[in-house]
């Protein structure tokens, strides 16, 4: 058995991985460490990995507003409902252009490509899903991101990678497609589902900008813009608790923008280490013809 040796090459791949780490990492410790640090103690220095002094006033502070309970609730269910729609439309769009006798499945990849390449822009986009009335509803935030071209190219090539014996044997035992689909296909492409699950629920937890032009009824919006509020605007006004407003001499701005980062980022951290290993497995196979 051959024995690798550890060369400088080597050596510069582990330092550049390990800056790369702590550059995703520094900045969510510096937000937890700023977050938790004491008005009192902190003033207006800059703050490393380690708070200063100890409070948990800003998220005393942020939770008084009751309606965060509300922006959790509805990002949870837009990012559970879309993910669930991308999976089931996409598998159901993916599945027939896996099929040789399929003749119409050149024309409709043409047609997938396109929208690879262009796009109607945001004013049409906007109008389009104002004529169909989803304006202020769930529905707009998970509907039109529910099947794209990408997605699609990599379903159907990760379907094309199970044996067809095990469909053929699937039709000669008398399933129909929708069988096949559901008992056969979905089943062993489970890591390509886990990771494409990761995907677009940290996509619908991150996503803004649509809620922002969609939904005008603030109980319909997403905790993202709770953050939003919290990182531009500061806006303590819109605080439904009054001793919240009270709290505020003690309290820095920074430190309540730090606890507001860290409880919006906090659900997909707990999410992702049970879902990590379906990643690399899930992306290559998918990527991969045979």
């Amino acid at each position: 058995m051959a024995i690798h040796r550890f060369t400088v090459l080597d050596a510069l791949l582990y330092v550049f991985i390990f800056i790369l780490c702590l550059s995703f990492v520094f900045p969510l410790v510096q937000q937890l460490a700023l977050s938790i640090s004491n008005q009192n103690v902190l003033g207006s220095k800059s703050i490393g990995i380690f708070p200063m002094g100890f409070s948990v006033d800003a998220y005393e502070l942020l939770f008084k507003d009751r309606r965060i309970i509300q922006y959790y609730y509805n990002t949870i269910k837009y990012a559970a409902v879309g993910t669930i729609i991308m999976l089931a439309s996409t598998s159901l769009m993916a599945f027939p252009l896996t099929f040789r006798e399929f003749k119409g499945k050149k024309l409709v990849a043409i047609l997938l490509t396109i929208t690879i390449f262009f796009s109607g822009g945001l004013v049409p986009f906007y109008l389009a899903v104002l004529r169909m009335g989803l304006v202020d509803t769930m529905w707009a935030l998970v509907l039109p991101g529910a099947i794209t071209a990408w997605n699609v190219f990599i379903f159907r090539t990760f379907f094309m990678a199970i044996p067809d014996a095990l469909r053929e044997s699937a039709y000669i035992d008398g399933a129909g497609h929708f069988n096949v689909l559901y008992r056969i296909m979905l089943p062993l492409s489970k890591p390509l589902l886990a990771t494409f699950t990761l995907f677009h629920v940290v996509g619908h937890w991150n996503d803004f900008f649509n809620a922002l032009i969609f939904l005008r009824d603030q109980e319909k919006q997403p905790v993202q813009l709770f953050l939003r509020r919290i990182l531009v605007l500061l806006d303590f006004r819109e605080v439904e608790d009054t001793s919240a407003l009270q709290m505020m001499g003690a309290i820095s701005s920074r430190t309540v923008k730090g606890a507001a980062v860290i409880i919006t980022i906090t659900p997909i951290l707990c999410i992702y280490p049970f879902l990590q290993k379906y990643f690399t497995k899930g992306i290559l196979v998918g990527a991969l013809k045979n």
